[in-house]
């Protein structure tokens, strides 16, 4: 018995060194990739976005380069992930045919409809600014509970975002009241729909929500006790009641995600996976509305969440 025990342990060391090579080959292996983050004008506020990107992904090289400064996009090598943010540089990637896989961030639904159309080019993906339909709507319900008739006023080149909310709010048990807005300067259509809807809705459309109109929208819509949701975190602080959005850390675990799929993998569009909500307590005691904190909200919202 103690003669063979060296053979024994010889075997099983050999077994284990076979187990534990084909546990590697069996474990996909981690490639580290070149991610590429631009902006049009200054870059200086991507430094931060750019550190955490970084950090979140240490295998990875992440480099920020003006949009000026970047070569030609059919001498990049495909495997660089290119991450841009904002509409100018959307345009400016879409003057080329060709590129590396691109992932656009800080474009709304609008802007992205302007710029591309019906077109949807290969290996691109982009990161809605907007806040997802279903998830406003759910805030809305939430806070207001029995209300039915949700007002939503649109231009006309962002009438297209009706039809994915009437499909959300008629699992929600809510109606859309949709109204053009076509001149911002004319105010009736904004008492219009006010006059046969219970709150409204905004949706992410600079051109209806921005800081010239926000005064004549919050005025008209709380002149008649009705509540704004939305469109943003922006606007929740000039004085609409609530909305959902996504930040820094929200985006980051979203592109974390998408970049270790590959591209050919990556939805045309995606909202962020995750959200916090921003409400405005002031507001809400205006209009005699009962507002949970921002982190109860948000908690509620996550519970079977689907953007």
């Amino acid at each position: 018995m103690t003669r063979n025990r060296p053979r024994s342990t010889a075997r099983r060391r050999a077994w284990i060194r076979r187990t534990l090579l084909l546990l590697c080959l069996l474990t996909p292996q981690v490639q580290a990739a070149e991610l590429l983050l631009s902006t049009a004008g200054d870059t200086s506020a991507l430094q931060r976005f750019g550190n955490a990107l970084a950090a979140a992904r240490p295998a990875d090289r992440v480099r920020i380069v003006a949009l000026n400064e970047i070569p030609p996009l059919d001498q990049i090598p495909a495997t660089t992930r290119l991450i841009l943010f904002g509409h100018a540089a959307l345009a400016w990637r879409l003057d080329s045919p060709t590129g590396p896989p691109t992932l656009m961030l800080q474009v709304s639904k609008t802007q992205a409809r302007e710029a591309l159309g019906e077109r949807q080019p290969a290996n691109f993906s982009m990161l809605w600014q907007d806040p997802a339909p279903r998830r406003q709507l759910r805030l809305l319900k939430h806070l207001l509970p029995n209300v039915t008739r949700v007002g939503v006023l649109h231009h006309p080149h962002s009438e297209f975002l009706i039809d994915e909310l009437r499909q959300t709010a008629s699992g929600l048990g809510l109606e859309i009241v949709a109204q053009n807005w076509p001149d911002t300067r004319d105010n009736q259509p904004v008492i219009r729909v006010l006059g046969v809807s219970d709150v409204l809705l905004a949706v992410a459309d600079d051109d209806l929500y921005n800081p010239l109109t926000a005064k004549t929208l919050l005025l008209t819509s709380y002149g008649q006790q009705h509540a704004l949701i939305g469109p943003s975190a922006g606007f929740v602080r000039a004085g609409s009641l609530a909305s959902t959005y996504g930040d820094q850390d929200d985006w980051l675990a979203t592109l974390d995600q998408l970049l270790d799929q590959a591209p050919a993998q990556w939805p045309a569009g995606t909202y962020s996976n995750t959200f916090k909500v921003l409400g405005n307590p002031q507001v809400a005691r205006a209009l005699g509305i009962t507002l949970p904190s921002d982190a109860e909200l948000a908690r509620h919202l996550a519970q079977g969440d689907t953007p």
